[in-house]
């Protein structure tokens, strides 16, 4: 599906945000893992999350589908598949990495596999980390990458692990801890990528009756034989998903309101509000939802986003409409992502006529005049949907296979439809 948007002047219009993919991911690992029989309210539907779903399922879960619930009956942290069996995790790397841990506590051996970039996409670490705490984790393919085949347990103890490729790896650790032999202790050596989402993973767990201890984000210990309970929880609103159209206020003028956010929330594209009020416009909160107006000329911004990718590409699209120089730090691991998302944004914005490069620590961004053209996403959601909000400014932007947005956000352009009719 290919997709011409018409250009967008002084919008205003007031939209719900979806339900947030990293919340929803969590909540049913762990509501499959605990105790009883939980109900989640306001899921994630998305590709990505259809794949945690088949494989839960997979394991020996027992899930009911009704409108907006899920009701998920937890298998007290044994999972109950039968025999060996392969799982295709497509390219959800959060479906991947937090079901790897996941996986030992299922009697049976597991393989995890996915399509070609997922098999470009390190895990390495992860694997280290599990198989010196019980895993006999191998990969049957080329080393440090899927597929693998996973076996063995966790036995708890102390075990460390590098954050600089993906707190996810230390989120699958955490998840699945409360189940181990023994007490496990997480050390967390370097830089963290995207350490807020160990806040969300916290955050998950404790609402499941499961509080880790902490030391700021480097140490992590979870007791054994906690476990979790079921609970009845409702997913809160995507911050990264409502970053979009927070955006187009910023790059069309006028304002957007988004409904559904928790302005209380731990998620960290949070901090793509902050990055627009230093840009000009002005952010309101209320008690459920935000505005976002704009309010004078765009200003470039300097700006360290390790705690907020999935909205890196967003801010690089309104960068490249203001008036002087952005430069975007801390996002050297974007390049491990759905695609090599440093690259995609550079050779996005350059090949609409922008000035985009590379810098060792992120992307600088100089605006110019930008002419139309075509953009291939690379079947990456997140590179089609800030090509929308550029898209909007210009009118003569074609966006190829759009259906990639299936992956996070499946609704995406029918809204963008309704709010820019052709």
């Amino acid at each position: 599906m290919n997709i011409t948007l018409p250009k967008m002047k002084e919008c205003e219009f007031v939209v719900s945000a979806p339900p947030s993919k990293s919340y929803t991911h969590r909540a049913l690992i762990i509501a499959a893992m605990a105790a009883g029989v939980s109900e989640i309210k306001n899921p994630l539907d998305s590709g990505d999350t259809r794949v945690t779903l088949r494989a839960l399922r997979a394991l020996g879960t027992e899930i009911r589908e009704g409108p907006g619930l899920l009701r998920i009956r937890g298998c007290s942290g044994h999972f109950s598949g039968e025999k060996m069996m392969t799982l295709d995790m497509e390219n959800s790397g959060t479906s991947f990495r937090l079901l790897t841990a996941a996986a030992l506590l299922c009697r049976q051996p597991v393989i995890f596999t996915g399509c070609p970039r997922m098999q470009e996409r390190p895990v390495g670490h992860l694997v280290e980390a599990l198989n010196s705490i019980g895993g006999r984790i191998r990969y049957l393919g080329m080393t440090n990458y899927p597929p693998i085949l996973i076996e063995g347990t966790i036995r708890g103890g102390v075990v460390s692990i590098p954050g600089t490729v993906s707190s996810q790896f230390i989120s699958a650790l955490m998840i699945s801890a409360p189940y181990a032999e023994s007490d496990l202790e997480v050390l967390v050596t370097g830089d963290i990528a995207s350490r807020s989402y160990l806040d969300i993973t916290a955050d998950c767990m404790e609402t499941f009756g499961v509080r880790p201890g902490r030391e700021g984000y480097q140490r992590f210990m979870i007791r054994s034989g906690t476990g979790y309970e079921a609970r009845n929880y409702t997913i809160e609103g995507d911050y990264s998903s409502a970053s979009y159209f927070f955006a187009i206020a910023a790059v069309s003028g006028g304002s957007v309101e988004v409904t559904g956010l928790n302005p209380g929330s731990v998620q960290g594209d949070r901090m793509f509000l902050d990055a627009l009020g230093r840009m000009g416009c002005r952010v309101t909160c209320q008690a459920d939802s935000i505005r976002v107006e704009r309010t004078g000329d765009l200003k470039g911004v300097t700006m360290d986003m390790s705690s907020s990718p999935d909205t890196v590409q967003t801010l690089c699209m309104v960068a490249a409409m203001a008036s002087t120089p952005s430069h975007i730090t801390g996002i050297a691991h974007l390049k491990y992502k759905e695609s090599d998302r440093l690259k995609a944004t550079v050779d996005l914005l350059n090949g609409l006529g922008g000035n985009a490069t590379l810098a060792e620590d992120g992307i600088i961004i100089t605006p110019v005049p930008l002419h139309g053209g075509v953009i291939d996403p690379g079947d990456d959601h997140r590179t089609a949907m800030s090509a929308a909000v550029l898209a909007l400014t210009r009118g003569d932007i074609t966006i190829r296979n759009a259906e990639c947005v299936d992956k996070s956000f499946p609704h995406f352009f029918d809204i963008i439809r309704g709010i820019a009719p052709v």
